[in-house]
């Protein structure tokens, strides 16, 4: 860390213990991001009355470069929380899980989801499990029976409309569609 941690209690008294957890746990941040500028942690018991104890709330602040990542524990009827230590364990790991988030968009490696291409069955071979989709581009693409989500394969026909994902890289009839689903009165998806 650039800065060095700040802890701060509210409302009750600070205590050693639990500034060297979360003086521990901060530390182990510095492995999911080697860049964290600055942590501030704030302590503080809830003012409501439980029945059993105090529930505690954990704020955590942390600047990264190109974003601040801010974790509060504020969990209403969590008596798991009554536990100041498992409060930050669990503040902790949520800031861990952010960090890593943060760390995956700023290098790209995010999934995109891309949305199904639609195109229509130009050609249906049931006999032989496999058929052709014409794309909305114009391209021919190759379905196989186990292709075909539902196992509705014996239910399509020349014209049916469909969505369906193109398999990454070519077969031997060129490319290939996968999750092919038929879009049509109770199919709609």
């Amino acid at each position: 860390m650039q800065l060095p941690l700040q802890i701060t209690f509210r409302n009750m008294d600070p205590s050693d213990a639990i500034e060297a957890q979360i003086r521990k746990r901060a530390e182990e941040l510095n492995h999911f991001h080697e860049r964290i500028m600055s942590c501030r942690v704030v302590v503080e018991p809830s003012s409501r009355h439980q029945h059993k104890g105090r529930l505690y709330h954990l704020r955590i602040d942390i600047t990264v470069p190109g974003g601040e990542i801010v974790v509060k524990r504020d969990p209403p009827e969590d008596h798991a929380h009554e536990d100041i230590y498992v409060t930050i364990r669990d503040a902790f790991d949520a800031a861990r899980r952010q960090i890593e988030d943060h760390t995956r968009r700023a290098r790209g490696d995010v999934k995109t989801h891309e949305p199904p291409e639609h195109g229509r069955i130009i050609s249906f071979f049931a006999d032989e499990d496999y058929g052709f989709i014409g794309g909305s581009d114009g391209q021919e693409i190759y379905m196989h029976r186990n292709s075909v989500t539902d196992g509705s394969f014996d239910d399509l026909a020349i014209g049916d409309e469909v969505r369906y994902f193109v398999h990454p890289g070519e077969g031997d009839k060129g490319p290939q569609a996968s999750s092919v689903t038929r879009i049509g009165k109770h199919h709609q998806g």
